[in-house]
């Protein structure tokens, strides 16, 4: 007999009912009375999991009832309706084969586990019904963001993990190298590269030197800041999505990074309906209001000065005072999106010192053409900038950062050789995570979290 899915039984209820199927997995719960048991069954590619039901007329009874939960079996039975939900597929089986067992001090008993508890044996949490809706919403929205870039001609490029550069200047660099900490202070020409390396921060600088050949690219994939930070949002090791683009300005760019947004939100509502319910009552409700609201919203623009400006005229209100020239807090974060504009909202051309070198130096010589997209509940998501593209003034500021110029030889003669206005963002995707899922944690949408002190997996 075929074994078929939990996922084809749901798909095909009404089509099997009253047929003799065959699953193989495991078993989350399994309650067990004089004649009869009860087995939360699940195989991993479907959340709402069958009921597997057995009677003291199967073969083997006695040792099917002392089957723990944990263990991988085979099951053979008839599908049949359910009294308790009609749409949750029940099994009434006619035999189950235990395929592995599991002691009695498996971790995962079928109760709730705090989220902390579940940290300490991340190889089983994704076993947990919340990890599993965590990392399915995982999946399937990073299917969506490669499904919005190829769908719009995009190029996907895989930039370098090991570099010689820190784009974003802050120093927050993990060092690679072959060499003792003695011998590398002595003579770094003797390392493996010959210089100072370090894992990547980001793939901007090298993807725009694909967006300068394929106009539209986009990266995905693993970064690394050694950031000391024990926050909920911060981790060593985490995965970006950077999208450069030729002959786009700042407004253009904004108008990508919303459709964008929108196009992986609305995703995940129609293909994790499921997985969404369920994250709602565990996270106290507003989970699935808060993502159909943004994908029918429409997101205000606003000026970093602006902004303030609307900040400072609520008094007594934040822990922070709002300031011209600096940046933005949590706090006036929320108040933007949640009590004054009522939607994400886009903060558009920021204070020059507190950006990175590479973004367009306004006309005004106080800011540039930068902008972070602020969603309701969340804060910060996305950042972005037009590049600077002017020879001239680049050079100037990378002085003015001492930033090396014959490091970055490479990054300035984009501009020499048929340079273009162009433009790119960047969103971590465990923090876009946060937002899809509600867990508000980073350490608990990612498999394997890399923070300080915590490299045990």
């Amino acid at each position: 007999m075929q074994v078929i899915t939990t996922r084809e039984l749901k798909e095909r209820l009404e089509e099997l009912q009253g047929t003799e199927i065959c699953l193989q997995g495991w078993i989350r719960s399994h309650r067990k009375q004089k004649n009869i048991g009860f087995i939360d069954f699940y195989d991993g590619t479907c959340f709402k999991n069958p009921q597997v039901v057995y009677d003291d007329t199967i073969a083997d009874f006695a040792a099917v009832s002392a089957i723990h939960v944990g263990a991988a079996i085979t099951v053979v039975g008839k599908v049949v309706p359910s009294y308790k939900d009609p749409t949750t597929p029940e099994v009434q089986a006619t035999s189950i084969t235990l395929e592995g067992d599991c002691p009695e001090d498996y971790p995962l008993q079928p109760k709730r586990h705090s989220v902390e508890f579940l940290r300490e044996i991340a190889y089983l949490r994704p076993r947990t019904r919340l990890f599993q809706a965590v990392f399915r919403i995982r999946s399937v929205a990073a299917m969506a963001i490669h499904t919005y870039f190829q769908d719009r001609g995009y190029v996907y490029v895989h930039t370098p993990l090991i570099t010689s550069n820190d784009a974003e200047g802050a120093g927050n660099t993990f060092t690679v190298t072959t060499l003792p900490a003695d011998k590398r202070a002595q003579d770094p020409t003797q390392d493996f590269f010959g210089k100072p390396t370090s894992l990547a921060v980001t793939g901007q600088l090298e993807g725009e030197t694909f967006a300068m050949a394929f106009s539209k690219i986009y990266t995905f994939g693993p970064t690394f800041r050694a950031e000391n930070s024990n926050t909920k949002t911060h981790a060593a090791e985490f995965w970006m999505i950077e999208p450069e683009i030729a002959f786009c300005d700042l407004n253009q760019l904004m108008d990508i990074e919303e459709d964008f947004l929108k196009f992986i939100v609305q995703t995940v509502l129609d293909k994790c309906p499921d997985e969404l319910q369920f994250l709602d009552k565990y996270s106290g409700g507003g989970l699935i209001e808060k993502l159909e609201g943004l994908a029918k919203s429409k997101c205000a623009r606003v000026t970093h000065e602006e902004a303030i400006t609307i900040l400072r005229k609520v008094k007594d209100r934040f822990q922070f005072e709002p300031k011209y020239g600096e940046d933005t807090a949590k706090e006036h974060e929320k108040y933007l999106t949640e009590e004054y504009f009522h939607s994400p909202v886009f903060v558009y051309n920021w204070p020059k010192d507190i950006k990175a070198f590479y973004m367009y130096q306004n006309d005004d010589g106080k800011t540039v053409a930068a902008v972070d997209l602020l969603v309701p509940g969340s804060g910060e998501l996305m950042g972005g900038s037009q590049r600077e593209t002017r020879y001239d003034l680049l050079s100037q500021r990378m002085d003015e950062l001492n930033i090396s110029k014959d490091a970055m030889y490479w990054y300035l003669n984009l501009r020499r050789f048929g340079g273009c206005t162009h433009a790119g963002f960047g969103m971590g995707f465990e923090r876009l995570l946060i937002y899809l899922t509600g867990v508000d944690n980073i350490r608990d949408v990612i498999p394997y979290a890399r923070t300080p002190l915590n490299c045990e997996f």
